[in-house]
């Protein structure tokens, strides 16, 4: 094969999760990145409300109306701001809530999806299980049935920096 030659990508369906972090802020550019570089594509943003945080809050707020409803409108609305703000025009997304342990509903998503590739930031802070990838990262990592894209914050803001510098000097 020619190296010049571009082969179609098998990367038609990828997968974005967001817990809201800095590296999950992070780690979306690398998301816009490959959906963009892969015509035909599509775009999966996916946030996981731990399912213990989920149930505290039906619990304790069960008197009030719609709290399901209205705390999925507000992942919705910070969805909206965080991310789809920055979307290029164009680029097919879809978006996804669901309840559940982290990694456990990222998987199971998807498994179902036929998602090709997953892209995930890496905290890369807190104790030694911790310090490789993180939690959730690192089972990702170990369990997923596709290729899966892992962002080191640090690498993240070490890309964002040259890229700064790059159009500074541009200007």
């Amino acid at each position: 094969m020619n190296p010049a030659q571009h082969t179609e990508t098998r990367f038609k369906r990828i997968l974005f999760c967001t817990d809201f972090s800095e590296s999950a802020d992070a780690a979306f550019d690398f998301a816009i990145d490959a959906t963009i570089r892969r015509p035909g594509s599509t775009l999966y943003l996916l946030h996981v409300m731990h399912e213990a945080d989920a149930q505290f809050w039906r619990s304790y707020l069960a008197e009030v109306d719609d709290v399901e409803e209205q705390s999925r409108l507000a992942i919705t609305e910070k969805i909206r701001t965080a991310y789809l703000s920055r979307l290029p025009a164009g680029l097919e997304v879809k978006i996804e809530v669901r309840d559940g342990p982290d990694a456990p509903t990222i998987l199971e998503f998807a498994a179902s999806n036929s998602i090709d590739l997953i892209i995930i930031g890496r905290h890369g802070h807190g104790g030694v299980s911790k310090a490789l990838f993180g939690g959730v990262a690192e089972k990702i990592v170990r369990k997923a049935d596709c290729a899966v894209l892992v962002i080191p914050l640090s690498y993240a803001q070490k890309e964002s920096a040259a890229s700064s510098g790059a159009q500074s000097v541009e200007t």
